[in-house]
């Protein structure tokens, strides 16, 4: 991060200066009173459980140079306090100010499943031209896009974030922060329906993403998505889309699965056809690699540079990672989960598979409201339509996972169900063989990286 004023941050959060130097000079905008480092300002955040104001001096005290703070606080010591009405808005303010020091190309992301495939992807292409600065982990709310905005330095030559939400306003809110160049939407899926209703609700809430992009800016959109390509024609910026569907702009053809190794296809750019390999697997890849060659092109980088990014691409940690273990292969996949991811990485593991034994160990998808049940249900039909050999299923909705796939056709000796992850990997370790292939899935909540540790030791 480049250093702020006292002065820059009472401009930026319209605070009022209660302690301190107005000349302080910080170096870093902290909100994790146990990461506080000399220099820093500390920002108290207060959440269900938490107040972060608890914090403020044991913060000073570790070498934070001073605070924010939304309470009538006091301290002892000559260290800077600002006073603002919302520490949390007061973040945000200061992130834009913060973005706003950097004339480089910033690409926002959002969609309801793949945004950090997708945004690893764009980050890896770009890097083959830029020095890039990207989302780290998960950090795409109302905090985490503020600290990755802070995260730039003057190195930096283009800023890939993603943006999730849960609900209404929170893109538009995340979006005026970053005010992209490029917006990408991956989907319109079911992620978020319990709040947000319908998936038409859901389209409308990403397309806050839009509020903030830059009036030349270029908007990436997937056309395989019936929701998204209606927008065609319709919007008031530049706009692409990509797919597998012919007519695309960037239209993916001759796809080729490569098992463990990856994919093949091709794409026309510019009159020439080139071949592409992503050294992953899954047909979602495809996709993030389509949104990787608009992003590349769009930002100059040459057709083959963008090919060579694409081949350096790494999903990231709990996605897809394919772990192999005293003869297993294991399909660490549990980041998240939703219908869509369900069934993407169900057809990895029938890929991948080489005639080995296929287990899909599959859990709870949480936030799906009204649609929860079904929705189970169908991801275990699905697994087994899909040639899969035995269902183990993980959570509350165990039960209807189970029944999805017994209707499918399954036998009831090849599905079995769990109340929690102990219970389903003490059944694994006695079951499963050397040549078996496992994919283990379940939303965030679900901690189902608990059965992965336990069988792997």
């Amino acid at each position: 991060m480049e250093t702020l004023t006292c002065q820059e941050i009472l401009q930026a959060v319209n605070g009022t200066l209660l302690s301190g130097d107005i000349n302080t000079v910080f170096g870093n905008v902290c909100t994790d009173s146990r990461s506080v480092k000399e220099g820093d300002i500390f920002v108290p955040l207060v959440g269900e459980k938490f107040d972060g104001h608890d914090y403020i001096l044991s913060s000073l005290e570790k070498g934070a140079l001073g605070s924010l703070t939304q309470k009538d606080t006091e301290i002892s010591s000559d260290r800077v306090l600002i006073k603002v009405p919302d520490t949390l808005k007061a973040l945000r303010d200061l992130a834009a100010y913060y973005r706003q020091k950097f004339s480089i190309p910033f690409v926002g992301i959002t969609g309801s499943v793949g945004k950090t495939s997708t945004k690893e992807m764009v980050a890896s292409v770009l890097q083959r031209g830029f020095k890039v600065h990207k989302t780290q982990g998960n950090f795409n709310n109302e905090i985490g896009v503020p600290l990755t905005v802070f995260g730039l330095d003057r190195s930096h030559e283009a800023c890939v974030v993603e943006m999730g939400m849960s609900g209404f306003g929170e893109i538009s809110r995340l979006t005026s922060i970053v005010k992209p160049d490029i917006a990408i939407i991956t989907n319109i899926g079911l992620s978020h329906i319990e709040k947000l209703g319908s998936k038409n609700n859901i389209l409308k809430a990403k397309m806050e993403i839009l509020e903030g992009l830059n009036e030349k800016g270029l908007v990436i959109l997937n056309g395989d998505d019936s929701l998204l390509y209606g927008l065609k024609g319709l919007l008031n910026f530049r706009t692409v889309f990509y797919g597998l569907d012919e007519g695309m702009d960037y239209h993916g053809y001759n796809v080729v699965s490569l098992g463990e190794q990856g994919s093949t296809f091709n794409i026309n750019i510019g009159n020439r056809e080139y071949t592409v390999k992503i050294p992953v697997p899954g047909l979602h890849n495809i996709y993030n690699a389509l949104v990787g060659i608009a992003a590349g092109i769009e930002l100059g980088i040459s057709p083959d540079e963008i090919i060579k990014g694409i081949g350096d691409f790494s999903p990231g940690k709990m996605r897809l990672n394919i772990i192999k273990h005293n003869g297993l292969k294991i399909i660490n996949d549990v980041y998240n989960a939703s219908p869509q991811s369900m069934e993407a990485a169900i057809d990895v593991l029938k890929d991948i598979s080489e005639g080995g034994r296929t287990i899909a160990v599959l859990g709870d998808m949480l936030e799906l409201g009204e649609i929860s049940k079904k929705a189970h249900f169908d991801v275990g039909k699905y697994a087994v339509t899909k040639g899969i050999d035995f269902v183990a299923a993980v959570g509350e909705y165990r039960n209807n996972i189970a029944d999805g796939a017994v209707d499918a056709g399954a036998g009831k000796d090849n599905v079995f169900v769990f109340k929690n992850n102990t219970e389903a990997a003490s059944f694994l370790k006695e079951f499963v063989k050397p040549g078996d292939v496992l994919l283990v899935k379940g939303s965030r909540g679900m901690k189902m990286e608990e059965i992965v540790n336990m069988l792997t030791g």
